[in-house]
């Protein structure tokens, strides 16, 4: 007896359900190969997993565009990924990933015993007899606690103090905008996340090295500063700082650099300061870094804590990273724009996102990374 054939146009309405079983009922489809390719055979975590994991960053329809995803485990780049018209030669804007660069900055300063974490800081503007903001000390500023007026955020974008010391009227000498703000709070007391902060540090960075007021100068000193003592030992070859016309680093969000080297910075501070067994920073001033400041559980010293209770950029409580779903110990750079540097000395973890994330996509973002991160085993 002939066997007999299935109608043409039942082969097709069945087509579905066929590729489906092939798959098993629900599964993933599978990866493409370049997505499998990113991702080293071994990455101390399923690979499959971890392939998907980010290809989700590049893929999900909410978070934006991804543009770079690194992940280093045990000191080993083991994924890469880059976006269309990205790859490893492109430098990338850290906005406030910069913070925490300064914050090693000042660490190494006052290692060399030119600043003193608990002294006020030695700003010319601030010490004429009777001025409070005489008091403000170098750690008051790390963690963003200095009571000193600031809006981070505004509607309208320009009124806020970061845009207008970036690109207004603060422009040509950024720390003279942000070192005239008067005090709104008793220093120590509140925890106000500032750009303008950050760039007070960079000049007072800049003061450690010179009294030079020629914007030259103080460029090529702090630039050769911090090149010689930080960017060169990491081997972060690529990064380039920017300065204003006043030549004072713009430190609260202008460094830029690759993405391997955002993630040799990370591996820098994961191994608490040191590099190939160098100690670039003292031990201790990474600690001072990842430990929360007294006015914010999930802030420590230009750089963002995994805890709960955090207040977030605009004041207000806010999860800025993933509490419960990472070690406590995590901590990270985040910059505008959804720039990540996710530092896990438990998981022995660096992981590098970059790429351009509004707002309000922020929350679906850190559920993405936080859905990579999980794949790692602490310990």
């Amino acid at each position: 007896m002939p066997t007999r054939r299935l109608p043409h146009i039942l082969t097709l309405a069945l087509l579905p359900a066929l590729i489906a079983g092939c798959h098993g009922d629900g599964g993933p489809p599978p990866l493409s190969p370049a997505a499998l390719a990113a991702v080293a055979e071994r990455p101390g975590a399923p690979r499959e997993a971890v392939a998907r994991a980010i290809d989700a960053l590049f893929t999900a329809d909410d978070i934006g565009e991804t543009r770079a995803v690194l992940v280093w485990h045990n000191g080993r780049l083991v994924a890469e990924r880059y976006g269309q018209g990205y790859g490893p030669r492109t430098r990338f804007l850290g906005w406030s990933m910069t913070k925490s660069v300064t914050g090693v900055l000042i660490g190494l300063l006052v290692a060399d015993g030119r600043l003193r974490l608990d002294q006020p800081v030695p700003i010319p503007a601030w010490q004429r007899p009777g001025d409070p903001r005489g008091e403000v000390t170098l750690r008051e500023l790390l963690q963003m606690r200095s009571g000193l007026r600031n809006a981070e955020e505004a509607d309208p974008a320009t009124d806020a103090d970061a845009v207008r010391m970036l690109f207004l009227d603060g422009r040509d000498d950024m720390a003279a905008y942000a070192e005239s703000q008067p005090l709104e709070a008793r220093p120590g007391d509140r925890f106000d996340y500032s750009t303008p902060t950050a760039v007070i540090l960079a000049d007072a960075a800049t003061r450690a090295l010179t009294d030079s007021r020629d914007p030259a100068t103080r460029r090529r000193l702090l630039g050769e500063y911090l090149r010689t003592r930080l960017t060169e030992p990491l081997g972060m070859t690529s990064a380039v700082p920017e300065f204003d016309a006043a030549g004072t680093f713009i430190g609260g969000s202008m460094l830029h650099a690759t993405a391997r080297d955002w993630g040799r910075f990370g591996e820098f501070l994961r191994n608490l300061g040191s590099v190939k067994g160098a100690q670039v920073v003292p031990r201790d001033w990474i600690g001072f870094m990842t430990t929360p400041s007294p006015a914010n559980p999930g802030y420590g010293a230009q750089v963002w804590l995994n805890r709960r209770g955090s207040i977030g950029v605009d004041g207000k409580p806010r999860d800025e990273l993933f509490p419960g779903r990472a070690p406590r110990s995590l901590f990270a750079c985040i910059g505008h724009l959804g720039q990540y540097v996710l530092v896990s000395p438990e998981q022995h973890l660096t992981v590098v996102r970059l790429g351009k994330t509004r707002n309000e996509d922020r929350a679906a973002l850190r559920a993405r990374l936080a859905d990579l991160v999980e794949l790692f085993p602490a310990g």
